[in-house]
């Protein structure tokens, strides 16, 4: 028996290792997710001010309407095929992201992987709560105008409101996470949706102020054709797939719930190919009626609520805003950290520890400041996502090839020599070896001027590909295949 943050007194089951086993780490018997959990999970990771700015840039590249919607199609079926792949071990075996991970890097090794996305999450994690804290202070200006004076004040690059928006927002998320994934999965139930209702309503009244004459489906000044809009609509799908490549890594974590993965494929049609092209569409609708009903192209979404003449309707509609914010930053960035940073230490970082160590670690990035200098935000999260290509490449590589979809649950949980995933003193030097190479050679495609405007789109493809081959080579190879027989026999 021993002690444990957050849960008291617990067995660690025979055969299981406290180095690697906690309640929330453990393998889920009892899963009740459907496949509405699973679509409405999309539905927060998709319904933010992020997804609204991000669907609207991909219609303004030059391209034509149908171009943009062929794009989105393709683009979104790559991540649909892609979640469909990444969620099957977690839901066949009920275990986590990083619990996974010791598949293919060993028992102790997918500390690499875990740590890997924990930090890009940390990082997007405090981006997203400081644009929900700014939507907040419209809101409260929009009522209290006397308190602008607080806007005035600094303290470390942030106004004092701000501060206190940040810290509400802060407050807020972490009450929602302190409950359980219980209260995370009631809450995405209805953010998502209530979103859509706000949308459909914004919308209703874009065209009504503006006339459907004035709605266009092109936000773009300029015309492409030929090579150039060919080149355009390849940047455009790959650039939907990158939009959804940290989510869809640890897309594990969820799936774990699920009943079955009929459960998962039904919730995922629904919440991705469905979902996000009718978010677009209704977007673009919103952001095309801005210019003739403002007189310019806005593309925040909070900021055209705001410019509503009725009070009560402006505030409601920010305040949902800022609601589905919080559902894809619980969803994308406080869950993952949750996990991983357990994984590091599972006897003395619990689930809820793990995702407040995230979220006291953004507070300290002062995420504003990043966020008002795009190099340095553009250059961080380049960096660490130059890795999740070569871990998608690896995990399903390993999964899907190597191991044949076969799982040894107790394994897991073992740091007994010579066990299924102990591979080298818990170690498996062949994903090590393929995630290195692999990593280098997507931060050259992002990173080195030259090759960068034309391959810095294609890193997350490249680092995948690359670990992918690199570790079924390794994988397979008869050194490897004979130092873990040396290691079963030992």
């Amino acid at each position: 028996m021993n002690q444990h943050p957050n849960h008291g007194t617990q067995a660690v089951p025979p055969g299981y290792s406290e180095r690697l086993y906690n309640e929330d780490l453990a393998p889920l018997k009892d899963k009740n997710w459907n496949w509405y959990n699973i679509f409405a999970f999309w539905m927060s990771d998709v319904h933010s001010v992020g997804g609204y700015v991000f669907a609207g840039s991909l219609f303004a590249l030059g391209l034509a309407s149908w171009q943009v919607l062929v794009c989105l199609l393709v683009g979104i079926g790559i991540v649909q095929y892609m979640a469909n792949l990444v969620a099957r071990p977690s839901q066949q075996a009920g275990i986590p992201y990083p619990v996974v991970c010791r598949l293919s890097f060993g028992v102790f090794g997918a500390n690499i992987p875990a740590v890997i996305r924990g930090l890009i999450a940390v990082a997007w994690y405090g981006i997203q709560t400081y644009l929900a804290s700014a939507a907040l202070v419209i809101v409260v200006l929009r009522f209290f105008p006397e308190l602008a004076y607080l806007t005035q004040t600094k303290f470390v690059g942030l106004s004092i409101l701000g501060w206190y928006a940040f810290m509400a927002m802060w407050l807020l998320q972490a009450a929602v996470f302190w409950r359980g994934m219980e209260a995370i999965r009631k809450f995405i139930d209805w953010a998502g949706p209530l979103v859509y209702l706000v949308m459909f309503l914004l919308m209703g009244w874009i065209v009504y102020k503006a006339g459907w004459n004035n709605i266009s489906f092109s936000l773009s000044e300029k015309s492409l054709s030929g090579f150039d809009a060919a080149w355009q609509m390849v940047i455009a799908t790959v650039l939907v797939v990158s939009y959804f490549s940290g989510p869809t890594l640890n897309f594990g974590d969820f799936t774990r719930y699920a009943k079955s993965m009929d459960d998962v494929k039904k919730g995922n049609f629904w919440g991705l190919p469905v979902n996000f092209l009718l978010f677009s569409v209704v977007t673009v609708i919103v952001i095309s009626g801005t210019l003739p009903l403002f007189g310019r192209i806005i593309h925040d979404p909070i900021e055209t609520v705001g410019l509503i003449d009725n009070t009560t309707a402006a505030v409601l509609g920010a305040l949902t805003f800022v609601s589905a914010t919080i559902g894809i930053n619980i969803v994308a960035n406080f869950v993952s950290p949750a996990f991983d940073f357990s994984n590091v230490n599972p006897q003395k970082i619990s689930w809820r520890m793990g995702g407040m160590i995230a979220a006291v670690g953004s507070v300290f990035l002062t995420p504003w400041n990043l966020f008002n200098s795009p190099e340095v935000i553009h250059y961080t999260v380049d960096t660490l996502g130059a890795f999740i290509g070569p871990l998608y490449g690896i995990m399903l590589m390993d999964y899907y090839v190597v191991q044949k979809r076969h799982i040894d649950v107790d394994a897991l949980y073992s740091d007994k020599p010579g066990n299924t995933y102990w591979y080298e003193n818990g170690y498996n030097k062949a994903a090590i070896k393929a995630l290195v190479p692999a990593a280098i050679l997507a931060l050259i495609c992002s990173h080195v001027p030259g090759l960068r405007e034309y391959l810095g789109h294609f890193a997350l493809f490249v680092g995948g590909f690359v670990g992918a081959y690199l570790y079924k080579t390794l994988a397979r190879c008869p050194q490897a295949v004979a130092a873990r027989l040396a290691a079963a026999r030992s």
